[in-house]
């Protein structure tokens, strides 16, 4: 059985508050509105189709444009499908504002899953000269972000224009396009990628499960050394078979 691999984006609103300054002169004096869940964006590994999954899909939204609770109890039940999860910045913004909204709405959390973050890539094994994904990916040249009016597209969808929805969807998804982009490159890269072979427990690739692999030098402890591996597809790096002793 193969992982399910998931890359995932959101897109939430701003909340709204008071303070008597600029936020990094002062601190927020009341909360007037909190944010809350927009859209989300996702694409399954070895998927063609990105789906995007907004709050005006669901019924009541010209009742209330702000209620969240549907799209994020359909953004638990993805999750909960996922064995690993694929974000920018995932592991510090757009996981736990998932699990924020999932616990505010009284949803179960999600079955446990494994978490890659390319900016945390980025950040530990290159020195770019930013780590934000639309530069990361024009640096690369996968692409860049779909351009748009800026918070306006945020401030319109908010306020109920139903004209400014189809654009923030095109965004939300050229945004998992982008990620899935990067994440190709970088894999080879990434030292602590989850091992896909312990799910299909096949010699193989453990990065990428390419069965074109090749043994070439060792891996040495304290105790002994291993055989290591390179894939000759995506590249990375691997150690296989038991620890062979080195006499003292």
């Amino acid at each position: 059985m193969s992982a399910r691999v998931l890359f995932l984006d959101i897109e939430n609103s701003p909340m709204i508050a008071y303070s008597w300054g600029p936020m990094w002169e002062t601190r927020l004096i009341e909360i007037i509105e909190p944010w809350f869940m927009m859209s989300f964006a996702y694409k399954w590994q070895g998927d063609k189709r990105v789906t995007v999954r907004a709050l005006p899909d669901y019924p009541g939204y010209k009742k209330d444009k702000k209620n969240d609770k549907a799209l994020c109890r359909d953004l638990g039940d993805l999750l909960d499908q996922a064995d690993i999860v694929i974000a920018h910045n995932g592991d510090k913004f757009d996981l736990p504002k998932c699990a924020s909204r999932i616990l505010v709405h009284g949803h179960k959390p999600p079955s446990p899953y494994k978490t890659i973050d390319t900016l945390k890539i980025s950040r530990k094994m290159f020195r770019f000269e930013s780590n934000k994904l639309d530069d990361l990916c024009r640096i690369l040249g996968i692409g860049s972000k779909l351009k748009h009016t800026g918070f306006d597209l945020w401030k319109r969808c908010m306020d109920g224009d139903v004209t400014a929805w189809p654009t923030m969807r095109r965004y939300n998804a050229h945004d998992v396009e982008l990620l899935e982009g990067l994440y190709l490159r970088m894999r080879p890269w990434a030292a602590n990628h989850p091992k896909l072979t312990h799910y299909t427990r096949h010699d193989a690739c453990p990065t990428c499960q390419s069965t074109n692999i090749r043994p070439k030098g060792f891996a040495f402890t304290a105790t002994g050394k291993r055989q290591r591996i390179t894939c000759n597809d995506c590249g990375a790096w691997s150690t296989s078979g038991p620890l062979i002793k080195v006499a003292a």
